[in-house]
């Protein structure tokens, strides 16, 4: 009975040993993403947030471009309507945020603004309905849409540039900063 509570009081307390074994769990930490997994989870995850406010906007009334557009080219049948359909479509549009945010890596992630990433939307609207219309034959010209749906899309699109590149730039800066500081001897492992 003894041994047992000496034992017991041994696990308790911790000895020198448990704590300085890496292989415990206790003993592990958590490894951070690596930069090029963070900017394809901070597209992912815009592209499906912001497609999801999308499809909010269109169900209230504010915009008549339906999000889940984005299968027209290539899809036939009603489930596009349906709920698989705005499933199916807010992952579509993360998946195609992966590379919206891989290209704004690329060009501006050293940029410290949040206006690089609202140029950055706009660029994105801009591109949408001038270069990419064709692609989409229910959406009007830019001219015939009405101002409503212009200015709500306008802002949403802005709105994902700003979360796409305000994320991507302040993790670029805060990983430059954190390497400034080991270089200088300030931090140490």
């Amino acid at each position: 009975m003894g041994e047992q509570k000496g034992q017991h009081e041994k696990v308790q307390d911790g000895t020198e040993e448990s704590k300085e074994n890496p292989r415990l769990e206790q003993n592990q930490s958590e490894k951070p993403l690596s930069f090029m997994a963070m900017v394809v989870v901070t597209g992912f995850i815009g592209g499906m947030l912001w497609s999801s406010i999308g499809y909010i906007c269109y169900f209230f009334s504010f915009t008549k471009i339906e999000p889940n557009i984005i299968f027209e080219p290539w899809a036939v049948g009603d489930w596009v309507d349906r709920w698989i359909g705005v499933i199916l479509s807010i992952i579509a549009y993360g998946i195609i945020s992966i590379g919206v945010a891989l290209i704004y890596y690329g060009l501006l992630k050293k940029f410290k603004s949040m206006w690089v990433g609202a140029a950055y939307g706009i660029a994105l609207y801009l591109a949408f309905f001038l270069l990419l219309h064709p692609l989409f034959p229910s959406i009007k010209s830019l001219k015939a849409i009405d101002y409503h749906t212009l200015i709500t899309t306008f802002c949403v699109y802005v709105l994902y540039g700003v979360f796409i590149g305000y994320s991507i730039s302040y993790e670029e800066n805060e990983l430059r900063h954190q390497d400034e500081k080991e270089k200088s001897g300030e931090v140490s492992h």
